[in-house]
């Protein structure tokens, strides 16, 4: 049997952010710190994806006073 690994798989759900919608308070980088960080447009930014796997993203998630966080579908790439 096939252990598992931290890569994501295809049609996994990933952390975004919506930009239009943040309003750059930080929380969520405070939350998680791991995952997100604040670009120089004042926004925050998903810096690594893969570590909301030992991080409380769905905490940041609810904290968020913007709603600009939420899981997604990652989509498969299309092979040509």
């Amino acid at each position: 049997m096939d252990e598992p690994t931290n890569e994501q798989k295809p049609n996994e759900k990933v952390i975004t952010i919506d930009k239009a919608k943040c309003i750059g308070c930080g929380l969520c980088v405070t939350t998680c710190q791991d995952v997100f960080e604040l670009g120089d447009d004042g926004k925050a930014h998903v810096k690594d994806a893969a570590a909301c796997a030992n991080s409380n993203c769905q905490e940041a998630i609810d904290e968020c006073p913007a709603k600009a966080i939420s899981w997604e579908e990652e989509q498969e790439e299309k092979k040509e």
